[in-house]
Order: structure tokens, then C-alpha cells, then sequence
């Protein structure tokens, strides 16, 4: 029988956050089952307020992490400045001695943001290092104007990318074309690099949750043409855009078009953003909803946007909502360039890709939904779910960890 083998995974998440939740835990419990009986895998969190964990739930957490003999390690989250860096040699030192008490062979890190402390643990200890979700996000941020070029954020995170890009052993990207981006801005190339983008639990987003007679009653969707979108408006993420396109196809379908939108933005929020491209607000449905009443709610609708901003380091990207889309058989409106989908959408004929974010594009892309819903509904929905399984099911991550991990076995 294999010993034990004890893996470290860093997040710069919180939690309660959906970016744990729906991409993260399910992977750690595929390694889980990759790995020698006895072993443990340590999960770094970082705490923001607004994710704050009560007492009597940690407990609870504690509880049902131990199923996959996950134990849970957090920390509180400081914005930029002298406490975030004093917190963050804190939080080395804790998981330095941490690895070193348990044996933590591996660091396996989620984001290049989580790779800092990630790498400096690899290098300190002599660990393996492993990056998934491997995407730029230094760049990122100079192109959706959150950070200057010339800023020290920027500096520091893009050099420890290269740090990490170079020592990483096994490296899990969302898209095979992250491989050349990272010999152009790196100079690093990879002996183990495969392609794990993010999966859908295709369970979940079933068939079962489609237009549900009662739901579609209690919201007003009953012979409606319905619109969805989950996620946030701005930052990395288009908004005005987004209700010019809304606008668009409420002048094309007129009252028998409706929008849901599952977004934590207040009410005047989305009131003012609909209010800025003339678009009568009433005809919006918006409500904030737990992940298990996703599926439901998102089943209601008859097309779903994808609203990611097309700047260029957006190619390497696996949007989360467009696999949960396609496994409820909804096709999309994206903008071209937007990681593998806008290409998967374009080559299989499930939605529409926008070239341009134009008034010109909108309507072409509602023309296009429309014709695909005047179709066979049915074969549609049939096609959509097929691509879902192809692009998004979890067989493509049991294959890419049990190729990793099963060497730990070993």
C-alpha cells in the first residue's frame, strides 16, 4: 500500500465565494480520489468581510471537508498596502511550517495570484509545484484598466508569473493557446501542459430544470422569450454594452421578450443601467439566488449572454456560465475571441458571435437567435447539451488529475 501523500492547494479566494464553491472543491475532490488512503490536502482561503464565516459554521465546513480529508486553512484578506504584506508573510510562514510538520510534497495553486505564496512554499520547501487555472492576470488587469502598466502591482505580479511559469512542473490551462502566450511573455516552456477548462456539473444543470411550468408562471415568462445572464456587470465584464444589446432585442421581439438577471447588483443599479440605453426596466427580472436555485432559474430562459470584455488575454479564459448554459441546452451570444466558446459557438452553429460590440452586431446576433428558436426547439436543446458534455464534463479533469496525481501514488 502507497504512503500517504499530503498536498497544499492555494486559492486567493474566499470560501463562501463561487470561485471555491464551483472551481475549486470539485477538483480537490477528484485528487482526493487520486490519492493514497490516508492522505490530506490542506486548502489555503483568503477571507474577505462580505464572505465572513460565523462560528457555528465553521464547524459545519470542517465537517463536510473532512469527507475528502480536506482541512481547511484561513486567513483574513487585506486590501493593497503594508497590512496585506505583513498578512501575507504570516501566511507563508504558517504554511511553511505546516508542510514541513506534514510532509506536503506538492503545491497545487488555483490562479496566478494564489501562485505568489504558492511558488515562494515550492521554492522554501523543495515541493513540487502544480498551477491550474493557468490564465494571465497581470495584463488582464492593465487591459480592463483596474491596474497602470508602469504600477508596482503590475511589475511584481507579471515577474512572479514568470517565476512561476518556470518552476511549475505540471500546468493546467484553460486553453491549449496559453501555451504560446506564456514563451512569448515568459520565455517558459512545459513538459506536462494539458488543457482542463472550467467543467459543469452536467447532473445539476440537467434537463429536469428546463422551463418549469411554475416558475415560468411566478416570474411572467409563460410564452415569453427569455434572456439570462449570472454573473456581475463591469469590470472584467461588459455593462452599457450589455443593455444596448437588451435594448436591441426588445425592439426586435417587443413585448414577448424578457431578461433574468441573476446578479448581486441592488435593483437601482440595474434600474439606472437600463435607464442610460432607454430600455423600459420593467421587462427585467433580477434577483440574487443560492447556487442550487441556479439551475432552475437559469432553465427558464431561451438564450443566455456571455458578457465577457474581448480584450486579448481573454483568449486563454473558460467562462464558468457558458458550460452551465449549454448543459441546459441554451444557446449563446458572445463576443468573438472569449477563450475556446466563441470558436465552439461559431464552429457547432449554438448561438452568435458578436465581431464588433456595434448596435449592427446586436441585431445580426438577435436575428441569429432568433432563427435558432423558430427551429426544432428540441433537437436544438439536444445538440447544445451533446457540446456540453464534449467541452465541459468532468471526464476531461478525472483524466487530467489522475495523469498527475496517480505518479503521487506511486
Amino acid at each position: 500500500m502507497s504512503k500517504p501523500q499530503n498536498i497544499l492547494v492555494t486559492t486567493f479566494w474566499s470560501y463562501k465565494d463561487a470561485l471555491v464553491q464551483n472551481c475549486t472543491l470539485p477538483y480537490l475532490k477528484i485528487i482526493h480520489k487520486n490519492l493514497p488512503e490516508g492522505s490530506k490536502i490542506f486548502l489555503l482561503t483568503i477571507e474577505q468581510e462580505r464572505f465572513a464565516i460565523a462560528p457555528q459554521e465553521r464547524r459545519h465546513i470542517n465537517d463536510y471537508l473532512s469527507q475528502w480529508n480536506i482541512v481547511h486553512c484561513s486567513f483574513p484578506y487585506y486590501s493593497y498596502g503594508w497590512k496585506s504584506y505583513l498578512n501575507w508573510m504570516r501566511i507563508v510562514g504558517v504554511l511553511w511550517w505546516t508542510m514541513l510538520r506534514n510532509n506536503v510534497r506538492y503545491v497545487h495553486t488555483f490562479c496566478t495570484t494564489a501562485g505568489m505564496s504558492a511558488y515562494l512554499l515550492s521554492l522554501l520547501t523543495g515541493a513540487t509545484l502544480v498551477m491550474d487555472c493557468y490564465e494571465p492576470h497581470a495584463e488582464a488587469s492593465v487591459e480592463n484598466n483596474d491596474w497602470e502598466r508602469n504600477s508596482l502591482r503590475f511589475r511584481l505580479l507579471f515577474w512572479l508569473e514568470k517565476l512561476q511559469s518556470k518552476r511549475a512542473r505540471y500546468v493546467l490551462s484553460n486553453t491549449a493557446g496559453m501555451r504560446d502566450y506564456a514563451k512569448e511573455k515568459y520565455n517558459a516552456e512545459f513538459t506536462h501542459f494539458c488543457v482542463r477548462p472550467n467543467c459543469t456539473n452536467l447532473a445539476q444543470f440537467s434537463e429536469d430544470h428546463v422551463k418549469k411550468p411554475d416558475l415560468l408562471a411566478q416570474y411572467g415568462f409563460t410564452d415569453k422569450i427569455v434572456c439570462v445572464y449570472a454573473g456581475k456587470l463591469g469590470g472584467i465584464y461588459l455593462k452599457k454594452e450589455v443593455f444596448d444589446l437588451f435594448k436591441v432585442a426588445y425592439d426586435y421581439w417587443g413585448d414577448k421578450f424578457r431578461i433574468l438577471l441573476l446578479t448581486a447588483h441592488t435593483r437601482e443599479e440595474i434600474e439606472q443601467m437600463a435607464e442610460e440605453s432607454n430600455l423600459d426596466s420593467r421587462i427585467i427580472t433580477s434577483l440574487f439566488a443560492p447556487h442550487n436555485q441556479v439551475p432552475d432559474l437559469m432553465g427558464l430562459a431561451d438564450f443566455g449572454i456571455t458578457p465577457v470584455k474581448p480584450v486579448p488575454t481573454k483568449r486563454y479564459c473558460s467562462p464558468v456560465k457558458d458550460g452551465e448554459y449549454w448543459a441546459l441546452g441554451l444557446p449563446v451570444i458572445i463576443p468573438q475571441n472569449i477563450g475556446d466558446d466563441a470558436d465552439i459557438i461559431a464552429r457547432y452553429g449554438i448561438g452568435a458571435v458578436l465581431p464588433e460590440l456595434s448596435l449592427q452586431a446586436y441585431e445580426r446576433a438577435v436575428r441569429e437567435i432568433d432563427r435558432l428558436l423558430q427551429g426544432d426547439r428540441v433537437a436544438l436543446r439536444a445538440k447544445i447539451r451533446r457540446i456540453a458534455q464534449e467541452y465541459r464534463g468532468f471526464h476531461i479533469a478525472e483524466k487530467v488529475y489522475a495523469d498527475i496525481y496517480s505518479a503521487v501514488s506511486t
